[in-house]
């Protein structure tokens, strides 16, 4: 902290300390064995692992098989598990979620690939109004262990039927799961897990960082828990939560503000239902302000939720309002300067830190 800073930062001081001492969870992996992965070499090795263990575990999309996949995740895994296990479909995301959720209904464990989520609005009511309710329709006489994945949220000029970022719209929904991974090693980790979870998981992956690399451990059997955010970055000053690309953005405005003497905590939540708001919490007890930065279009968003929860557990240890950066409310437009301008912007997130600091 900077000698010169504002003492209206340190005001907290006088009330109840409730400082304490946080453990990173990024070393939580195993780091035995690492290997240098791309994004979506990540996720493949994560489903053939889980399909060389497990023989009921199929993948089924638009060309997952002998395109190898829209964004290459399935590259060779049609040659390795044959057409009974990499099955190509028609353009009918209805259908073939459907026919998944049947087959997790009768022992299986199915994998469905959508080509980007927002072509699975095609297929929300089999997502809704089946998957995540038959278990509890059914007084738990039937599981659906079935994971939906693919790529979601924005990804450059592909204008507004292509660019949702729908991670708030499924969360809503009880009886589904809600995953979102910013980084190759989390998207190995929790991918296994929610292929081994007996309830539908939504496993939502952002396509401008299939090709990010990235240590990613091959230790035998690696996991990471479902529902355990990961405090990527320890601070005092401010706590910055950012999931999925909108964690790289808190990241560099936690340099950023590290280069002016302030201490940013950055928490990514890896997963978005059940999310871990204790971490959350117990972090805005410590800096006594957040800042939110979420790629959803603000009403009733991911950041809107956190925001409740904070207000609801922690509202006496604030120094400031929440503030959340997101998308512009409208739908994604297909210009580059305005797609640029619809996206969370660093610089509005670095100046919102500045605020909940009062040292703007």
């Amino acid at each position: 902290m900077p000698t010169t800073a504002p003492s209206r930062i340190s005001r907290r001081s006088t009330k109840t300390s409730t400082k304490r001492t946080t453990t990173p969870s990024w070393p939580e992996k195993q780091r035995i064995n690492m290997a240098e992965l791309q994004f979506r070499e990540a996720i493949r090795a994560a489903m053939v692992e889980e399909m060389e263990r497990d023989e009921t575990i199929f993948l089924m999309g638009e060309e997952v098989a002998e395109y190898n996949g829209a964004y290459k995740v399935s590259e060779g895994m049609l040659e390795k598990f044959g057409p009974k296990r990499i099955i190509d479909t028609p353009i009918s995301e209805n259908g073939f979620s459907g026919l998944g959720i049947g087959a997790a209904m009768n022992g299986l464990r199915p994998i469905i690939e959508f080509m980007t989520f927002n072509f699975s609005f095609v297929a929300i009511d089999q997502i809704i109004n089946n998957a995540a309710k038959i278990r509890y329709m059914s007084g738990g006489q039937f599981r659906v262990p079935i994971v939906f994945r693919g790529p979601n949220g924005a990804a450059g000029q592909l204008a507004a039927t292509h660019n949702t970022s729908t991670e708030s719209i499924y969360a809503t929904i009880p009886g589904l799961k809600v995953i979102s991974p910013s980084n190759p090693d989390d998207a190995k980790g929790l991918l296994k897990s929610a292929i081994r979870d007996d309830n539908p998981v939504l496993f939502m992956e952002s396509e401008v960082m299939y090709g990010m690399k990235g240590e990613v451990s091959d230790a035998e059997d690696y996991i990471i828990p479902i529902g355990k955010a990961r405090i990527a970055r320890e601070g005092t000053d401010v706590t910055i939560v950012a999931h999925s690309k909108s964690y790289w953005i808190a990241l560099r405005v936690a340099d950023r503000l590290k280069e002016e003497g302030y201490s940013a905590e950055v928490i990514d939540p890896r997963t978005i239902r059940p999310f871990d708001i204790d971490t959350v919490v117990e972090s805005v007890k410590k800096t006594n302000r957040c800042v939110i930065i979420d790629e959803g279009n603000p009403f009733a968003s991911i950041s809107s939720e956190i925001t409740y929860q904070i207000q609801e557990r922690a509202f006496d240890w604030l120094d400031a309002p929440v503030v959340r950066i997101t998308a512009k409310d409208v739908p994604a437009p297909y210009a580059k300067n305005l797609i640029e301008y619809y996206m969370p912007q660093e610089e509005d997130a670095y100046k919102a830190c500045k605020r909940v600091m009062y040292v703007d």
